[in-house]
């Protein structure tokens, strides 16, 4: 293509935003408020996600060496629970400790309670608790471990809520992603009925279809990406507000959220790909039909 017909169609383009300046503006509002949700949820499920891992690293294993083992032969049995792979990390409990541990804050009543009434144990935290069972079974089998105390329950739970979290999202997501599509590719086919006469008289001089659609992909890109930058902009300024505000809400410290720099180049990537994908399919599937003159 000449470079004088891709000016052309460039030109025209854009002349066709503030020809159908308000529906051009209200396309932009909406593409914004569906990206913004889009932005909000995504941003939301994230931190829920991780909030989710933080308290499953919580959900540690504890497995009790046989009593009858000294204290260095239980620790010999900690170089085998570390050799199984879904391992993070094993700390020894002396009985001592673990004592300790039990009757702190109640020395009066526990005293005199001998530590050998307990048993020696290593904490185990895991990498992926979704395979807690699995562990379990094995560190069940190595020899010297007397029983395993592990929250399967709650391991189970929050894989649920996890899996949950992601379905959610990714339904919420695509709907959103959908209904900005539409908005884009209306607003594109009311541009094409307003000069549905001139694209007649192009087609009967000889303009291919590609001449005919470029400045309705123009504008429907620059729609989508402009709602898409002024999306990502509003999105920032509310996520940093909202943090902001949970931090200085003593009720809500158990709530922990990423700076929006963790999310940052996630967030361009994502905003940028919505804003193109609305503005470029939504041209597309608006122009098609009108081309069959």
């Amino acid at each position: 293509m000449k470079s004088n017909n891709f000016g052309y169609l460039l030109k025209e383009g854009i002349r066709g935003i503030f020809l159908h300046g308000f529906m051009s503006f209200a396309a932009v509002c909406v593409t914004v408020a569906c990206l913004m949700i889009i932005g909000s949820f995504s941003a939301l499920l994230y931190n829920m996600n991780i909030m989710v891992e933080r308290e499953a690293e919580d959900a540690e294993i504890i497995a009790y060496i046989d009593e009858t083992y000294s204290e260095a032969e239980a620790k010999s049995v900690g170089s085998r629970i570390n050799t199984i792979e879904n391992v993070a990390k094993a700390t020894f409990v002396t009985r001592g400790e673990a004592l300790a541990e039990f009757v702190q804050g109640q020395e009066d009543v526990f005293q005199g309670v001998d530590p050998s009434t307990l048993e020696d144990r290593f904490i185990i935290v895991l990498e992926d608790n979704s395979r807690m069972q699995e562990t379990v079974t094995q560190i069940s089998q190595i020899t010297g471990v007397s029983d395993v105390n592990a929250p399967l329950e709650l391991a189970e739970g929050f894989s649920a809520l996890q899996y949950i979290i992601r379905i959610v999202s990714a339904a919420i997501i695509i709907l959103l992603l959908v209904v900005s599509l539409l908005i884009i590719s209306n607003t594109v086919k009311l541009a094409m009925y307003d000069r549905r006469d001139e694209i007649g008289i192009m087609k009967m001089v000889g303009a291919t279809n590609g001449f005919i659609r470029i400045p309705f992909v123009v504008e429907g890109l620059i729609l989508g990406l402009f709602g898409a930058a002024l999306a990502f902009v509003l999105e920032w300024g509310l996520y940093d507000a909202l943090v902001s505000w949970v931090a200085s809400v003593r009720e809500l410290n158990i709530l922990t959220f990423v700076p929006f720099e963790t999310l940052l180049w996630p967030m361009v990537a994502v905003f940028g790909a919505a804003g193109l994908l609305v503005g470029l399919f939504g041209s597309f599937a608006s122009i098609r039909k009108f081309l069959d003159v």
